[in-house]
């Protein structure tokens, strides 16, 4: 055992067991060690002793504070922090599991999938950072550990805490931040850094997992920095012919030179990916060198078949390439099978990624929220959930809005701690989330208020009312339904059904003139990155059909793109998420259709009105005259 390490066990004896080294960097030294009060095991990272004298004791602890209180399912939380003797110190969660760097030491260049969902992992942990103030200063692979399925942002505490000593880094040859994943205003020693230096390092790391090597490289640290400043980097696909054209796009502006040029936030970089089927379009181009013809296999759940289809629009999106529409199946024990609110009809949603199923299942007492990651061989529960009663995904995908009771709380979907909605909020009946972190909900009917719409921060406050220009009358505004939100906080979309649901239809709210149109009959619908509306049937058919995001127009004819969707009361059992996956329940119509009938002594049925027909929950009851000459019927 060194001096060092002898002299650091004996220091941290009362509280941890230091068991070995696990790992060193630039500024610290990694532990592994034993929690002696919890009896679990931690990493103890402990700063060099000449960065230490130049934080010292109470800069370090004042700053460690504040990374402290970042909660988020995407960052490593802080357990502890300390001085003892000379150490500075602080106390993580041992994760068993390994960082980005050794996965790409491993691999040289991830799945194009895996790449835009580890980098809109970290943008979700850098944007909620950045919220509260702080910037990393120190993406890099090393940085972002990778454990069940998940990325994990580290290292918060020591680039704060370094970046108040000034130029006493420099004197000491010390420097913050990895050459390779620098931004050109801090490779040039800026101070004043805001969220785009994390948003450019960001971009060159998502641009070594896709190209297999950084933007820039070089013998020396200086070579590397002078060619951050003055070079532009190479674009990717001439590398790497897989790369879709738009996830090119959004990494290039992330890298772009002046900050100016870059996203303003790492949710809009996340969003790019996203929004622009940076996904779905990689598995469109790899599919295309493929043999043609489709794959299929089944969900069971509880005795109902449940399918998933990914990339389902590519054989529309790009006739040319014939890529196989990819079904995968997953089978639910009766323990954890969604729960059947009546008839076989399930609360389910996909992430925008389309790489998780949340959806409504059995709890100890009360029903609860499971996710089922498509990369893990079963769901689990998410903790905290039990009661709720409707839920969404936020457009990030990294929180969940939960509906108890008729108020509103949020919780990251990792689960644990959750934030509940300000008492002002009005009662609530559907939701959805703007790109912005907006809330749109509709809220209970209002007396002589046909359909209102409401707006709320999702990081609380006071709501808000929308003004809304109705083209034409909904049929039944009163039971509108919020379906889902359009990108870049454009606008939403919403059902509309008739008594008895006899009709069904799909409107759309623009945000920016306050107009709601019509846009197709169907029972459902939803947006997909790169310019398309899919929408079921009530009687379980699905279409496609361009959509213009500018002015919130169907733009083209409609192409069928499967029918069997289970459809219980005018209900499929469908959900699209952004990339373009699909859950759905196979097994076609099952609504019932009634009618007034007269039936004589003998058995034989005549119909009072054939023209009256009534979904199953729609004719709620009737009443005959006492002379048998007319009827009153009670709908909805």
């Amino acid at each position: 055992m060194s001096d060092a390490l002898r002299s650091l066990s004996a220091a941290l004896s009362r509280t941890y067991r230091i068991e070995r080294e696990i790992g060193a960097g630039g500024m610290a030294t990694v532990y592994l060690a034993q929690d002696l009060r919890h009896d679990r095991q931690v990493a103890v990272k402990v700063l060099r002793p000449e960065l230490a004298a130049i934080i010292g004791a109470d800069r370090f602890l004042a700053e460690i504070k504040t990374t402290a209180n970042l909660q988020h399912p995407h960052i490593l939380p802080l357990f502890d922090s300390g001085a003892a003797d000379s150490f500075l110190f602080y106390v993580m969660p041992f994760i068993e599991g390994e960082s980005l760097r050794d996965r790409l030491n491993r691999e040289r260049q991830l799945p194009i999938a895996d790449s835009v969902r580890i980098a809109t992992e970290v943008a979700g942990a850098l944007d909620y950072a950045h919220r509260h103030g702080v910037i990393h200063r120190d993406i890099k692979p090393e940085n972002i550990l990778l454990h069940d399925g998940r990325a994990l942002v580290a290292d918060f505490g020591i680039a704060l805490a370094a970046s108040k000593a000034g130029t006493r880094m420099t004197e000491t040859g010390l420097s913050l931040g990895t050459p390779q994943y620098m931004s050109p205003e801090q490779a040039m020693g800026e101070r004043n850094l805001d969220a785009r230096s994390d948003v450019y390092a960001l971009g060159a790391v998502l641009y070594e997992m896709l190209v297999g090597l950084p933007p820039f490289t070089g013998a020396t640290a200086q070579a590397i920095a002078a060619k951050v400043m003055t070079e532009t980097p190479a674009p990717l696909i001439p590398q790497r012919a897989t790369v879709p054209e738009p996830v090119e796009d959004a990494i290039l502006t992330a890298l772009a030179k002046v900050p100016a040029d870059r996203f303003t936030t790492a949710a809009e970089f996340a969003a790019a990916l996203i929004g622009a089927g940076g996904i779905s379009g990689s598995k469109r181009r790899a599919a295309a060198s493929r043999p043609k013809g489709k794959t299929g296999v089944t969900w069971g759940i509880a005795g109902v078949v449940l399918a998933l289809a990914g990339a389902a629009l590519a054989l529309w999106v790009r006739p040319e390439a014939s890529p196989p529409v990819i079904r995968q199946s997953l089978a639910f024990s009766a323990s954890q099978a969604p729960v059947d609110f009546g008839n076989g009809t399930f609360g389910a949603g996909l992430t925008p990624d389309g790489s998780r199923l949340v959806y409504i299942g059995p709890g100890k007492a009360d029903a609860q929220l499971w996710v089922w990651s498509f990369d893990q061989l079963r769901p689990v529960p998410i903790e905290g959930t039990q009661g709720v009663g409707d839920f969404s995904i936020s457009t990030s995908g990294a929180w969940l809005g939960l509906l108890r009771g008729y108020r509103l709380s949020k919780m990251p979907l990792s689960g644990g701690y959750e934030l509940t909605m300000p008492d002002s909020v009005p009662g609530w009946t559907s939701h959805t989330w703007l790109d912005d972190k907006t809330i749109v909900y509709t809220p209970y009917a209002i007396k002589d208020v046909p359909f209102a719409l409401r707006t709320v921060s999702a990081d609380g406050g006071a709501s808000h009312a929308v003004p809304l220009k109705i083209i034409g009358h909904p049929v039944a505004s009163t039971d509108g339904k919020i379906l889902g939100s359009l990108p870049r906080s454009r606008g939403i979309l919403l059902d509309s059904c008739s008594p008895g649901c006899a009709k069904v239809e799909v409107w759309v709210v623009d945000f920016e003139s306050h107009e709601v149109h019509w846009l197709v009959d169907a029972a459902s619908a939803w947006y997909v990155a790169g310019g398309y509306l899919v929408y079921v049937t009530v009687d379980g058919v699905v279409f496609a059909v361009p959509f213009n995001l500018r002015t919130l127009q169907i733009t083209g004819s409609p192409v069928r793109l499967f029918d069997g969707v289970r459809a219980p009361d005018t209900n499929p059992q469908i959900g699209v998420s952004l990339n373009g996956t699909i859950w759905f329940v196979p097994g076609g119509p099952t609504t019932v259709r009634r009618e007034l009938v007269w039936v004589n002594r003998d058995g034989a049925v005549s119909s009072v009105d054939s023209s009256w027909t009534f979904g199953s929950d729609g004719l709620a009851g009737f009443s005959l005259s006492p002379d048998g000459t007319q009827v009153a019927v009670t709908i909805g």
